[in-house]
């Protein structure tokens, strides 16, 4: 039987990835202030042993402000980065998974509260909440606080925020990092013209509106080692009128690519309440698939991937290189295992499970966690 293209391998900027499954970051809303805690060691350290090819921990705040919540995992001082560093060597102890970091600024999105306590955003003097920013003092709906529209002397702050936070994944020994620049998010409200209502250079026509996160993309490119992947996330489109959409997207990537982009993560919405998306299985690869066409670089598809057949058909078909699992992994932790076993492939397994192979899937396991 000739082995499925989701249990090939492929490189990634220097990163090699043992097959085409890789975990999407996923916000846990359990850390104290901005530090990783003994949640983030149980959550990462099961998702490091599903056989996945690579683990994205969470949307990581490079500044303090730019936490979706209070509860959001920072990589913005010593204290968080010795907190994440625990909680790295104990997964490492067990587990060979390359692991990246998305790293974000929740823009005109933070200062809220986490979401199973329902997630309203907070005004500026709540003691979980703090004044937000953004491209423009655009608030989000109706119900949120204006953001502060950042200033040249903000940019920079912000800027030099991810590039401390790249150098400090660096020094972790993190494999790779994603920018985050979608779900509306301060990347995507600099490239939305929903968001994006400047009259500066970083404002108006695309190019300019392109210009601070193709900015932050360069200062962290430089910062993080020339061997080590820098990838970004994107929004294909906003799903509203006279917004964020999939030639700017692609316009977008090609300046990626050109600027050394290591892969691109095509993920939508998340700008605009307004938004109407047609969620459905697979309802995101045709954006993946667009920017594929357009580019060279690797191309990874996510949302409502769950089947196995749904995954290979993706990549098997060169609609997207790499599909990103998320809420399906946390259903199913072991999910590759049993695309694995579908596909008669084989998965690494820690040895402490190696017995757990059924008998009619007795070649499903390499050793080596």
């Amino acid at each position: 039987m000739a082995t499925a293209t989701l249990f090939t391998p492929i490189e990634v900027g220097g990163v090699r990835l043992a097959n085409r499954i890789v975990i999407a970051p996923m916000c846990q809303y359990s850390a104290v202030d901005g530090c990783m805690t003994d949640w983030h060691l149980i959550h990462l350290g099961h998702l490091a042993l599903s056989g996945a090819a690579l683990l994205t921990i969470e949307a990581t705040a490079v500044v303090p402000e730019g936490r979706i919540t209070y509860a959001d995992v920072g990589l913005w001082s010593d204290e968080t980065e010795e907190a994440m560093g625990r909680t790295l060597e104990s997964v490492r102890r067990w587990s060979r998974m390359p692991i990246a970091i998305q790293l974000a600024h929740a823009g005109r999105k933070a200062s809220s509260e986490v979401p199973w306590k329902g997630g309203a955003h907070f005004p500026p003097d709540h003691p979980n909440g703090w004044q937000t920013v953004s491209a423009s003092a655009v608030p989000y709906d109706e119900r949120s606080y204006a953001p502060t529209a950042l200033d040249a002397e903000g940019l920079a702050r912000v800027r030099d925020g991810f590039v401390d936070a790249a150098r400090r994944a660096a020094r972790l020994g993190i494999d790779a990092v994603q920018l985050h620049g979608a779900h509306g998010y301060l990347l995507h409200q600099f490239l939305s013209p929903l968001a994006n209502q400047r009259d500066d250079e970083y404002g108006g026509s695309l190019e300019n509106r392109m210009r601070f996160p193709l900015e932050v993309f360069d200062a962290v490119r430089a910062a993080f080692p020339a061997e080590r992947a820098v990838t970004m996330r994107v929004s294909g489109t906003d799903w509203a009128d006279g917004g964020w959409d999939v030639e700017q997207t692609i316009a977008f990537a090609r300046a990626l690519e050109a600027r050394g982009c290591a892969a691109v993560h095509v993920s939508s919405g998340g700008l605009t309440p307004h938004q109407r998306i047609p969620v459905g299985p697979s309802y995101q690869v045709p954006l993946a698939r667009a920017v594929k066409q357009a580019t060279s670089m690797p191309v990874v598809a996510v949302g409502l991937i769950t089947d196995f057949e749904q995954a290979e058909a993706i990549v098997g078909t060169g609609d997207a290189d790499i599909v990103a699992i998320a809420r399906a992994i946390l259903y199913d932790p072991r999910w590759p295992w049993h695309a694995a076993a579908h596909f008669g492939a084989r998965v690494r397994a820690p040895n402490q499970y190696l017995r757990s192979q059924p008998r009619q899937f007795r070649d499903l396991f390499d050793m080596g966690e």
